[in-house]
């Protein structure tokens, strides 16, 4: 085996797509395999990891499962990809916002691109005989921006497998930008993100053992522990039961206290305060054979595109200032999409933080749902928590600017609300 086969992979990424007819002998053309009209990232991974992809597209006929599940080291499933925005116009013109810094939809689409590559260079035993296991995104813990990120500069998304349970795997991945000020100096990382996959066996759809990891350098058994502490705890509290005690009901009185005045006696009601039902927004799409990724279903990083891009409606039309992205509190692949389902995106603001009156916080809920209108049903897929704060220089436009409260209307929107207040405190 070559040694050298699982080293650190570089991707570049080009703003044209490969032309469809740029390829030899009976291979199918990347341009032609499903999901690569997602991104330029889409294109570069699956072309750098074709030969794997390959295997996943068109995966042997009653092949047995991996007989021996290997160790693998983090730097074998460590990838990196470039954005040569400072050179490339067109890739630049792709991902540049209003305010001429990075989409962060496009953004969230590559980084469950890449870590869906990671999870499967990690997985892979190089043996072609044996069936490929199906590797989905299970969830996603945290993404966090940590500095403004320019369509100017160079960009570089690094990642790798960080923890593996029985079936499941965490992937962190980073991204940096060297400073604005100083392109020579050392990378500066804008934002952390942090997927868990799970495998499935291609064929009986029953949870599959994946490769062990083996953590090397200090860094790496660092966070190997903090991901292992991470996965203990979401354990425990799946075994726990929640119960609102003598002081939570007293939380969810006073929640509801508000709410009441404005359903009973609304000319009464606190101005600087709003019903949650009244921050909704909501839009609804047909999924696409474009959306799909390579094992049929529609690609989690379109999911989160279109989630990010309504909850970003949701806070400019609430704040009334275009908002500003700060994290992913946490997302949910509960249930797969397929092309062809009626997919509906419902969204509200679930509360505000006003304790900083320089950077207020907006908590916005995303609930995705799959329709079947012919059989009169429609299930929860997927759920998204975002926070945004204001633009500082919209804020600075618009004086005596202030957020207004968001209260609930019903039990229901009360416990939503302290449930994930809750959680976002215990992060």
């Amino acid at each position: 085996m070559d040694p050298n086969r699982y080293s650190s992979l570089t991707i570049p990424v080009n703003g044209t797509i490969p032309n469809a007819s740029d390829s030899s002998g009976d291979r199918k053309p990347i341009a032609l395999w499903p999901g690569m009209y997602h991104s330029p990232v889409t294109t570069a991974l699956w072309e750098a990891r074709s030969q794997i992809f390959e295997r996943l597209l068109d995966p042997p006929k009653d092949a047995p499962p991996q007989s021996e599940l290997l160790t693998k080291t983090p730097s074998q499933s460590r990838t990196t990809i470039l954005y040569n925005f400072s050179s490339d116009f067109i890739l630049r013109e792709q991902y540049r916002d209003p305010w001429n810094e990075v989409r962060i939809g496009k953004l969230l689409e590559d980084l469950d691109a890449l870590a869906g590559t990671i999870s499967v260079k990690h997985c892979s035993d190089d043996d072609c005989t044996t069936r490929p296991l199906l590797l989905v995104t299970a969830s996603v813990d945290k993404i966090v921006l940590k500095k403004p990120i320019s369509v100017d500069h160079d960009l570089k998304i690094v990642g790798s497998v960080i923890w593996v349970g029985r079936s499941s795997i965490e992937i962190q991945l980073d991204v940096t930008q060297s400073s604005e000020d100083d392109p020579d100096t050392s990378d500066l990382v804008a934002l952390t993100a942090n997927f868990i996959f799970v495998a499935r066996d291609s064929k009986t759809q029953k949870a599959a053992p994946v490769n062990r990891l083996s953590p090397e350098t200090e860094h790496e058994k660092f966070l190997f522990e903090q991901a292992e502490a991470r996965n203990n705890l979401k354990k425990k509290k799946r075994g726990e039961r929640r119960d609102f005690d003598g002081g939570e009901v007293n939380r969810l009185k006073a929640l509801l206290a508000e709410g009441r005045i404005f359903c009973d006696m609304p000319a009464l009601a606190d101005r600087d305060s709003i019903l949650l039902r009244d921050t909704h927004l909501e839009n609804s799409l047909i999924c696409q054979p474009q959306q799909r990724n390579i094992h049929g279903r529609i690609f989690g990083g379109f999911l989160m595109h279109r989630a990010f891009e309504l909850a970003f409606s949701t806070a400019y039309a609430f704040a009334g200032l275009v908002p500003c992205f700060l994290e992913v509190d946490h997302v949910d692949f509960l249930r797969p999409v397929d092309v062809g389902d009626f997919l509906r995106f419902k969204s509200c603001v679930l509360y505000t933080e006003l304790h900083n009156p320089d950077q207020p916080l907006i908590n916005v809920e995303v609930v995705a749902h799959v329709t079947r209108p012919e059989l009169r049903s429609s299930e929860v897929s997927n759920t998204f928590y975002f926070t945004f704060t204001v633009r500082p220089e919209a804020k600075t436009m618009k004086n005596g600017f202030r957020l207004r409260n968001v209260v609930p209307a019903t039990e229901e929107e009360a416990r939503r609300i302290l449930e994930r207040m809750d959680a976002d405190s215990m992060q």
